[in-house]
This record gives structure tokens, sequence and C-alpha cells, in this order.
């Protein structure tokens, strides 16, 4: 019997069974719901007494702060009153993920859409300060101590007493055991600073800075694929920084160095020794190369214990991609020019055709 036929069987024509259909809540009242919620959150964004404190007070937005943290601080220092309804206001209004970070100033009596507008508005500190590309830490402090931002000292002891594994990149590294802890880890580049800044800040702003510009994917991908870690890529381009003036000449160096690590050989690098000992010398002398640190290259096998500067991304780039040589020695002339050898004859003419003028000098670096 078919289909047709069941249906009609009794004189009676029976309709096939519907099937039914699910409930469907009408668009417009959730347009109304959204709208509903919307002008609550613009009234609340706008609300007098979010701010709970009768005078103005400064707040610090941390490198790497997120809305939750924001939010948590500014009602645990008793800057707002509700810390859910701040995180609502600010993804409500698009603040989310565009703070600022720094040093700002909350108006009293301010409204959380105001709060928000400061935390999300640029901020222009006093001080302009630039460190240059291959200095080292201590270098640094000098600098940052000389502006006002914050004294030497304080800045060390940060840099090598204080824990940062919170930072993703630093997870792992023996900081604490290396010369100058960070050494390699704050990016060198312009900021700016207030006068008398806590130095941790500088820290945490110079490591969020090279989260941006170094520990990206790209870069964890192009070290991982040479069979490197990114500390030791830092390592390497630490290395090129010192030891050359071109950009040209860090791809070649690290050629270099890479070619030795191949073979197993020593990296025999004298800016290494420089840094173990505190100084900078026109010619290394065989005393100086039995110096006994975990950094001198010239008495252990594989890259030094850390990096001896902190590089450029022009240098993590030389490392990354570097120029695939014969190369296994170089010398450097009074000019800071480059002139590579294959083999050691070779190596030991150039160096003695490039040094029979030279002075010997010596600059201690602290």
């Amino acid at each position: 019997m078919d289909q047709k036929t069941a249906n009609v069987q009794d004189g009676r024509r029976r309709e096939p069974r519907q099937k039914k259909k699910k409930r469907k809540i009408r668009k417009p009242l959730v347009a109304a719901v959204l709208v509903l919620v919307a002008v609550v959150l613009l009234i609340a964004a706008n609300m007098a007494g979010a701010f709970s404190k009768d005078k103005e007070v400064d707040f610090r937005v941390r490198p790497g702060d997120g809305t939750v943290a924001i939010a948590k601080r500014l009602d645990d220092e008793g800057i707002i009153r509700s810390s859910l309804l701040f995180q609502a206001v600010s993804r409500f209004s698009g603040a989310d993920r565009q703070w600022d970070y720094g040093i700002h100033t909350i108006a009293a009596h301010s409204s959380y859409q105001e709060i928000i507008e400061e935390l999300t508005s640029p901020q222009t500190a006093s001080i302009k300060v630039t460190l240059p590309e291959g200095k080292q830490v201590v270098q640094m402090a000098t600098i940052l101590e000389e502006k006002g931002i914050c004294k030497k000292k304080e800045f060390m002891k940060a840099c090598t007493e204080k824990s940062y594994d919170n930072w993703t990149f630093l997870k792992g590294i023996p900081t604490k055991k290396r010369i100058d802890g960070l050494e390699g880890y704050l990016f060198p580049d312009t900021y700016y600073f207030e006068k008398d800044t806590d130095p941790d800040f500088v820290i945490q702003t110079m490591l969020h800075r090279f989260e941006e510009k170094v520990y990206t994917e790209k870069v964890r991908k192009q070290a991982k694929d040479m069979g490197f870690s990114v500390d030791e890529i830092v390592i390497l381009a630490s290395m090129a920084e010192s030891e050359a003036v071109t950009k040209a000449d860090r791809k070649t160096v690290s050629g270099v160095f890479l070619n030795r690590l191949e073979k197993k050989d020593k990296l025999q690098s004298c800016v290494t020794v420089e840094y173990a000992k505190r100084m900078k010398k026109t010619i290394i002398s065989l005393e100086d190369t039995k110096y006994d640190s975990p950094y001198n290259t010239y008495m252990y096998a594989g890259l030094p214990f850390g990096p001896i500067c902190c590089p450029g991304m022009e240098s993590i780039n030389a490392v990354l991609y570097n120029e695939d040589n014969d190369y296994y020695y170089f010398q450097s002339d009074e000019s800071g020019q480059l002139h590579f050898a294959k083999t050691y004859q070779e190596h030991v003419r150039i160096q003695k055709e490039v040094q029979k003028d030279w002075d010997v000098k010596e600059t201690k670096i602290e």
C-alpha cells in the first residue's frame, strides 16, 4: 500500500503528519534586549561616582596588562566600585585591548567612561631616552641614570636579583646566574619615562618591547627550523652585534659562527672574553684567552653562557637569515671592516697585516 492509498483508505483524507517546528526567539525581542543592555551600560559608563576617591590619583598600566587585570587593580586600589561593571563597559565601548601602558592621572569623581578614556589615551612622558643597539645592560643603566630616569645601582639590582619569568621567553633561562641577568632581553629602542621611575617598570616596559619585536611567531618558527632556541639566537645575535658594524658583515659573521658550531670547533670570539672581563681591548692577549669564565669561547666549546649585549632586530635577523659561506675566521681592521678567511694560515696572514701598527688599548666597562 503506497502513502497516497493509506491517506484515503477509510474515505477520509488524512494529511501527512507535520514535524513540530522549533519555537524561534523573535528577532525584535533579541534586538530589544540588546538595546536595553546597551542603554544600561551607557548609563553605567557615564555614571558619576564610579571613581570612589575624593581627589585625583595616579594609576600605572603595566606592559602586558589586560582588561581583567586592570579592572581588578582599579577595584583593589579603591578607584572603582565594580570590576565586573568596568570590564563590561570596557568591552562594550571597544576599549578592550586598547590600554596604553604608563602612568595615568585619574581625576576625582570620574565616570567609568572617563576612566577608560584616560587609560586608553597615549601618555607622553617628559624624558626621552634612546638605548642604542649593542649596549650592555650596565651601559644602559648608566644612560638611564644620566637621564634622571632611575638609579643605576637599583636598575642593576633589579636586573640581576628579581625574577621576570612571568614572561614566557624568560622561563627556564638562568638569568640570576648570568653576569648582568637580563642581558640580551632589554630591547634597545627609544622610550619615554618620567623622572625617578621605578626600575621595575622600566625593565617591564623593555621586556614588553622585546616580546613585541623579537618573540614573534615568525622568529620562533625560524629559530626552531634552525635547531635553536630563541635564547640561543639572542646569544648568537649579541655576538654578531659586538663583532661587526655593518648588516652584511653581521650576516657573514653569523655564518662563520654556525660553521664552527657545526664542526664542533670552539668559537674563539674575542668579544666573549671582553664581556667576561668587563672591558674592551684593541688586541686580546694570550693571557686574556685563558681567563676562566663560562662566557670565554676560547676556553669552552659551544655558545657562551648568555648574551653579551642587547642586540637589535637587525642582528637577530642576521642570525636567522645568515649568509651561507665557507669562512671559519675573521679579523677586524681599525676602521671596523672585517676580513674573512677560510683557512687558519690565511687568517694569521690577515691578522699580522691589519694589526702591525695597532696600539694596545683597554677600556673598562662599568
